[in-house]
C-alpha cells in the first residue's frame, strides 16, 4: 500500500476498543508498558500535531456496565464520528453457536439480550475511520483459531472481507504480536491519528496488512545470536548464549522486530534473553510453527550446510581476531623509526 496525499484532519478522535474476541486481554495489558510514546502522552495531548484522543476500553475505564457501552451504542449511531475501532481477539464465528453465543459485550436496550461482538462489528467497522486489529488473535485468528477449536475462530481480515475498507479508505491494519509489542503498537496507533489529523500520509501495509517498517524484517535479521549462524555454532540447550534454531528457533522466517527493539524501554525480546522465536506474529501461528521447540523444518539442511560453512570461518576469524588483539610492531620506545614513514621533503627533519 502506497503513500498517497495528506488531506485536511480531525481535531478530536474516539478510540473504541473493544477486546471482547476470544482474548485474554494481554494486548491491552502490554500496550500500558509502551513508552515510545506511552499511552499518557498519546491521551494526555503531549505530543505535537495529535488531535484530542477519547480512550474508551474496559480494562483502562472508570465506567462501567450501560455507562461503558454508551459510547459504542453512540458511535453505531453515528454519534460519535469520527472514531478508530481497535480489535482485540479473534472473531467466533456466531452463525455455529448452537443455542447461544460466543462472546458478547452488553445487552440490547430493546431486548435485554446480549450483543454479540459479531454484532458490534457490523454496526461500528464500517462507520469507523480506521480498523486496527491489535495482536494475533485479532489479525489472523491466532491461539483459538488453531485446529479443532470448536468456535470457528477467525481474523478480522477474514471476518470483515478483504475488500474492506474503513470510513477513512484504509484496510483493516493489523499489529500482531501475542501479545502486542507494545511500542510496535503505539508507534502505528500514533501514525493513524497523525494521518486522521491530515499530517501524515496513508500509513503504508505489507501484504499481510501489517506496517511495513515494523514487519518488514525477520527476527533472525535482528538477533543478537545471529552471528553464531553464520558460523555455524548452534545451542544444545537454552542455557547456551548461541544460536537456538536446533532447539526450535524460527526466527529465520519470522517477520518481527522484537529482537531489534525489546520488550520494554528497548530491553528484552525472546531469543535477546534465551527464549526460542515460535512466530507468534505471522499469519500461520500456532499451528503452522508446531510442535514448539522441535528444530524447524529445513532446518537440519540449513544448519548441516553451516556446520561444514561455519567451522572454516570460525577458524580463519580466530586467526584474525588473534592478530588484531596485538599492537603493531613498531610502536615501540626505541630511536628508530619503523612505522614506514617518508619524509614529505627529501632531507627534511
Amino acid at each position: 500500500m502506497g503513500f498517497e496525499p495528506m488531506t485536511p484532519g480531525f481535531d478530536e478522535v474516539h478510540v473504541l476498543w473493544t477486546s471482547e474476541g476470544m482474548s485474554c486481554d494481554g494486548d491491552t495489558v502490554s500496550v500500558t508498558a509502551a513508552s515510545l510514546p506511552s499511552l499518557e502522552d498519546v491521551l494526555l495531548g503531549a505530543i505535537p500535531g495529535l488531535p484530542k484522543v477519547h480512550l474508551h476500553n474496559k480494562v483502562l475505564a472508570y465506567e462501567t456496565g450501560d455507562d461503558f457501552t454508551a459510547a459504542f451504542h453512540r458511535a453505531a449511531r453515528g454519534e460519535l464520528e469520527p472514531f478508530i475501532l481497535v480489535v482485540e481477539g479473534s472473531i467466533p464465528n456466531e452463525k455455529i453457536n448452537g443455542e447461544g453465543y460466543w462472546t458478547s459485550m452488553g445487552n440490547d436496550p430493546d431486548t435485554g439480550e446480549p450483543i454479540t461482538l459479531n454484532t458490534w462489528l457490523d454496526r461500528l467497522a464500517p462507520r469507523a475511520w480506521a480498523v486496527v486489529a491489535v495482536g494475533t488473535c485479532a489479525a489472523y485468528g491466532g491461539i483459538h483459531a488453531m485446529a479443532g477449536n470448536p468456535t470457528g475462530c477467525m481474523g478480522l481480515v477474514d471476518y470483515l472481507g478483504e475488500d474492506f475498507r474503513s470510513a477513512g479508505g484504509l484496510p483493516v491494519v493489523n499489529v500482531p504480536g501475542c501479545p502486542v509489542q507494545p511500542d510496535n503498537f503505539m508507534e502505528t496507533l500514533l501514525w493513524v491519528l497523525h494521518q486522521a489529523a491530515g499530517l501524515a500520509p496513508v500509513i503504508p501495509l505489507d501484504e499481510q496488512l501489517r506496517p511495513t517498517w515494523l514487519f518488514g524484517k525477520t527476527v533472525h535479521e535482528g538477533c543478537d545470536r545471529a552471528a553464531y549462524y553464520e558460523q555455524g555454532d548452534f545451542a544444545k540447550d537454552y542455557n547456551s548464549p548461541k544460536c537456538q534454531v536446533k532447539v526450535g528457533c524460527w526466527g529465520p522466517v519470522v517477520n518481527c522486530n522484537v529482537t531489534k527493539r525489546g520488550w520494554m524501554d528497548g530491553v528484552g525480546g525472546c531469543p535477546n534473553v534465551g527464549g526460542i522465536c515460535i512466530g507468534c506474529t505471522m499469519p500461520g501461528f500456532p499451528d503452522k510453527f508446531m510442535p514448539f521447540m522441535d528444530e524447524p523444518p529445513g532446518g537440519t539442511v540449513s544448519t548441516a550446510a553451516m556446520a561444514v560453512y561455519g567451522p572454516v570461518i570460525r577458524t580463519l576469524r580466530s586467526i584474525t581476531n588473534v592478530s588484531a588483539n596485538r599492537e603493531p610492531k613498531w610502536r615501540h620506545n626505541q630511536p628508530a623509526l619503523t612505522s614506514g614513514y617518508e619524509p614529505r621533503w627529501s632531507g627534511g627533519h
